[in-house]
């Protein structure tokens, strides 16, 4: 029996070696010094200087963007002057420009990925080949907090069979970061002895007797303590996968391209098993291309960073990436929670490029397996985008940072504003003299409306034509018509659900009730419909007072019954969407077959598809 005991102030786990192929190998310290966001850094000669089309690409967007909301808009403004015009005309306006402006986004950005895809011709059959191994070392690293011992296991097992059958175990370091509670640690050790024992590649673990700053505080105390020892460090969630042929694939690049700071890869979810998780890796499979496409397509040297399934040069990321605790007195203070955008926008405040690659396999995830995991988890993303608005004025940020933070913190705020225009729609329906829903005065804005909603779809559908590879994995035509229809109307029963549970979210952190850290539940066979009833108990009663505004006839309200249904069938649309049989019996008939259902995690010696890198961006130049 091995005697266990957390690690200690400085790092070493008493009673176990901290050298060699002990539980840690020899300290290499490496200075992270926190950054100071007022002023501008001193870096080092601008290494993305090639800008080529991207001005010209994020012009089409913005202005697109702004042209639609404007159209929109206006068309909408239109009956309301019939009377004048007045301060909650002008807030109503501005409100439903800001909205629609934020669906024509989306909806550039896939007609932008559809061109892309278009324009390389039908996907080949994914190329193999054994990659060079790269010269530098490789951390890999895999943050946990209380997470499923077993699971965790078998993921790293996976990982580190993978690359030692690759031929690249030395090149690659495995470090399971422990923030686990203390109770959690003999678990946890007793898995690490096993894995080690098992494993052809070097295999470390550490827990911090301390927790400080969440996933950010561990991987930057990882990185003073043993940073100096390592190239790149290839950064995982607790439930990301890698095979070694893509981990080689990611080393190689990031060396070949020495102003490269971050590589960041669009992961596939996988393991889906209840209906909500098999719905969501249906659509990222047939909407994520030309979603990912388009992102690439204007993203360029500015692209952002995900936390996880990337590879970041470790001394460019110390230099530049210690983040400072925000003011506690303030809304919104204390550590950064959503780091990741953040550090890529730290990166490329110090000169460094951030890119993301498609990598037509090899890099997975998990989804949230119903939709109360989903809100626990994004609550706590709310929170921490949301603190992304008092970071828009960091001195020498690139413009392209400050957009994505402020798109990162809209994503949530979106959420209340539409139920705001909700509720404005109504009062302006109550108070003009307008023979008429102010929403659907134009037939054309109605139609345009369900263009930029339903076009992102329809530019899937058309990309995903040039895969047939795709296609058979997702079942054939008949399949992912059936699959799209229903992720269609899922979607929009769920939509209500979500914007409210955003909103109260958002409300929360208002009122200072801050996020918590609450461990990550990655699997469900189903969700008692009582405690679902409670969780969503506001969503009900919201609902209710709905339909009854419409049962009694006041003016406007009858528009808002898709609303008032989808809140309605909250508890139901929850407790089916949670269970794994109902998961299952879809995918048996055909709906929401996804690549995951026909995968393997199996690859050759050394063998790795080819990374798709955007030829037009300073990556394809060797930069």
């Amino acid at each position: 029996m091995y005697r266990v005991e957390s690690e200690s102030e400085d790092g070493a786990a008493p009673g176990f070696g901290a050298g060699g192929r002990g539980d840690l190998p020899p300290e290499a310290p490496l200075d992270m010094p926190v950054q100071d966001l007022s002023r501008v850094p001193v870096s080092p000669a601008d290494a993305v200087g090639y800008v080529g089309p991207l001005v010209q690409r994020r012009l089409f967007l913005i202005i697109g963007s702004f042209l639609f909301g404007l159209l929109a808009a206006q068309e909408m403004f239109t009956p309301l002057q019939s009377d004048g015009i007045d301060g909650i005309d002008a807030a109503f306006f501005l409100l439903f420009f800001g909205l629609f402006a934020w669906i024509a986004f989306g909806f550039l950005n896939a007609v932008a990925g559809l061109f892309v895809l278009l324009g390389r011709g039908p996907v080949p059959v994914v190329a193999r080949s054994r990659p060079d191994l790269p010269r530098g070392r490789t951390a890999v690293l895999m943050p946990i907090y209380n997470e499923d011992v077993a699971a965790v296991s078998r993921r790293l097992a996976a990982m580190t069979g993978s690359i030692d059958r690759a031929g690249a175990a030395d090149r690659f370091d495995f470090f399971i970061l422990s923030d686990s509670h203390e109770r959690a640690h003999t678990a946890e050790y007793l898995a690490f002895r096993r894995l080690r024992e098992d494993s052809g590649a070097a295999v470390y673990y550490r827990r911090r007797p301390r927790n400080i700053a969440r996933k950010p505080g561990n991987i930057a105390e990882w990185v003073r303590r043993f940073g100096g020892a390592y190239d790149y460090m290839l950064v995982l969630d607790a439930d990301s996968l890698m095979t070694g042929g893509a981990m080689i694939r990611l080393a190689t690049a990031i060396e070949a391209r020495p102003t490269i700071g971050l590589l960041q890869t669009v992961p596939q979810l996988i393991n889906g098993q209840t209906m909500f998780a098999r719905w969501h890796q249906f659509a990222s499979a047939v909407y994520g291309p030309v979603a990912s496409a388009g992102l690439r397509w204007w993203s360029g040297t500015e692209a952002t960073f995900w936390g996880h399934n990337a590879i970041v040069r470790v001394r460019a990321f110390a230099e530049s990436c210690g983040l400072p605790e925000l003011s506690e007195g303030s809304l919104l203070g204390g550590h950064i929670m959503s780091h990741d955008m953040v550090e890529a926008a730290l990166l490329r405040r110090r000169g460094w490029a951030v890119h993301m690659v498609a990598m037509p396999e090899g890099s997975y995830e998990e989804f949230p397996p119903t939709m109360i995991d989903h809100s626990v988890r994004d609550r706590r993303w709310c929170q921490g985008n949301l603190q992304h608005l008092r970071l828009l004025g960091t001195a020498g940020l690139h413009w392209v940072s400050r957009l994505q933070l402020f798109m990162g913190a809209s994503a949530y705020l979106t959420s209340p504003l539409w139920l705001l225009l909700l509720g404005a729609a109504i009062f302006e329906q109550l108070r003009a003299d307008f023979d008429g829903f102010v929403l659907i005065s134009s037939g054309w804005l109605l139609g345009l409306t369900f263009l930029m909603l339903i076009g992102p779809k329809i530019a899937a559908l058309i990309a995903l034509r040039m895969d047939r590879d795709l296609v058979c994995q997702l079942g054939g035509w008949p399949s992912i018509a059936r699959g799209t229809l229903l992720e269609i109307v899922t979607s929009v029963i769920t939509a209500p659900v979500i914007m409210l549970t955003q909103t109260m979210a958002i409300v929360d952190i208002l009122r200072g009730r801050q996020s918590g850290w609450l461990p990550q539940r990655r699997e469900a066979e189903g969700l008692d419909f009582a405690e679902v009833t409670r969780f969503y108990r506001w969503h009900i009663a919201l609902g209710a007072a709905m339909m009854t505004a419409i049962a009694l006839g006041i003016d406007g309200t009858i528009w808002t019954l898709p609303v008032a249904i989808g809140l309605l069938l909250t508890p139901a649309t929850v407790w089916l969407t949670a269970r794994a049989d109902v998961g299952e019996w879809l995918v048996r008939r055909g709906w929401f077959v996804s690549p995951a259902d026909h995968r393997r995690f199996e690859e050759g010696p050394g063998e790795a598809p080819e990374l798709v890198l955007e030829p037009s961006f300073a990556i394809a130049r060797g930069r």
